[in-house]
């Protein structure tokens, strides 16, 4: 059972499923919508998908035709995307709260991406915030 949230609490879900392949996309919408150099998912069957709280406080977004971005009406946190005739659904990993192995596919759209952002590249890691000077 996969479970998550949004950032303020009040959007909540759970997933009846084993944690699948990620994928992290790199189109122009995913940069958008999170603000960020890409979105990390995972597709999952949308049979095992359900809300658990906040399902009201939810706001979608159609971000091309036929697909819904769904996401917090009060923090903005993305949960979801969906097309809602497709068997899965698109799980934005930033919302889970259950631990799971790192199991990545690969990064798609990089025809897309920000031109600041090499996945290639090697970077110093730092366990909290920028280093000390």
């Amino acid at each position: 059972m996969l479970e998550g949230s949004c950032l303020c609490g009040v959007v909540r879900y759970e997933v009846n499923t084993a944690a699948g392949p990620i994928v992290h996309c790199h189109c122009q919408t995913c940069r958008k919508a999170h603000g960020a150099a890409f979105s990390s998912v995972m597709p999952v069957p949308r049979d095992a998908f359900r809300w658990t709280a906040g399902e009201e406080a939810l706001n979608r977004f159609e971000s091309s035709a036929g697909k819904f971005r769904n996401f917090c009406g009060k923090c903005g946190s993305h949960i979801m995307a969906d097309r809602p005739n497709q068997p899965v659904i698109l799980l934005r990993l930033g919302c889970l709260d259950t631990e799971i192995e790192g199991n990545s596919l690969g990064h798609i759209w990089r025809s897309d991406c920000a031109s600041w952002y090499d996945p290639k590249q090697q970077l110093p890691e730092f366990p909290e915030g920028f280093p000390a000077k």
